[in-house]
This record gives C-alpha cells, structure tokens and sequence, in this order.
C-alpha cells in the first residue's frame, strides 16, 4: 500500500503538520511539497493533503489550489485525509474544501479534516500524529 503526504505551506506551520502526520502513518510514508510531487496520484492508497487558509479562507491559490483541481478526478474512491492551519477565520476553507472532495467521491477520512491555530504546540504535533496513526490504520 503506498501512502503520501502532499503538502503546501506558507509560513511553516502546516509544514509541520505535514511531517507529524507522516511520522505517524510510517516509515514507508512518502511526503511532498506540492511543487515537488511528479509521481502518479493513481499509485497511492491513502493520501493526506495539507494547506493552510489563505486570503478570505480558500486554498491557496497560485500553487496548491491548480494541483489539486488537475487530481481532483483521479481521487474518486480514494482514501484522503486533509489537514491545514489558519490565523483567523472560522475553518470554513476546510469545510468548502472537504465538501468538494465529497462532491468528487472521496472517500474522506474523519469527514472534517484537522485544522491548527497558527504554529502546531505540543498539543498540536500530537494531533498530527495521531491524525497519521489514526489514518493509516483506515
């Protein structure tokens, strides 16, 4: 079963984030930034992708938001987990966000996605890694 992290980050938090949860889906988790990922979504399993909330709560939208539209077809059926942080808001880019995947037959894990205030605390890291456990035994 082949397992990745795909990630974009800003500032550094969800970057964070990205490493804990792929600590805890194991060794054999491969994780990337957006614009370092060449491989085929076909050939992964489980998938978690992270991005942070950016503008008036939307993905990020010069690098993340066109990669994810360009797979959006191709994870129908797939198991995906979504994490990212904010600085205000009310994690409504989260909620548009999962609802899209639904709309495009994800099969989500946690229905919700994991969001952090700012940079991820003690608290924060072990959320990510339990996210990460919690996922890969999905």
């Amino acid at each position: 079963m082949k397992k990745a992290v795909i990630y974009w980050s800003g500032t550094g938090n969800t970057e964070i984030m990205a490493k804990e949860i792929a600590q805890g889906m194991g060794a054999d988790t491969e994780i990337f930034t957006v614009d370092a990922f060449h491989g085929n979504i076909s050939d992964y399993d489980k998938i978690a992708f992270g991005c942070p909330s950016m503008g008036d709560e939307v993905l990020e939208e010069a690098e993340f938001d066109p990669f994810f539209s360009s797979i959006e077809s191709k994870l129908s059926g797939k198991k995906v987990a979504l994490f990212g942080s904010y600085g205000w808001g009310d994690g409504q880019w989260m909620r548009d966000w999962c609802a899209r995947c639904e709309k495009a037959n994800v099969n989500l894990f946690n229905e919700e996605g994991l969001i952090l205030c700012g940079f991820p605390d003690a608290d924060g890291k072990a959320n990510c890694a339990k996210l990460g456990q919690d996922f890969a035994a999905y």
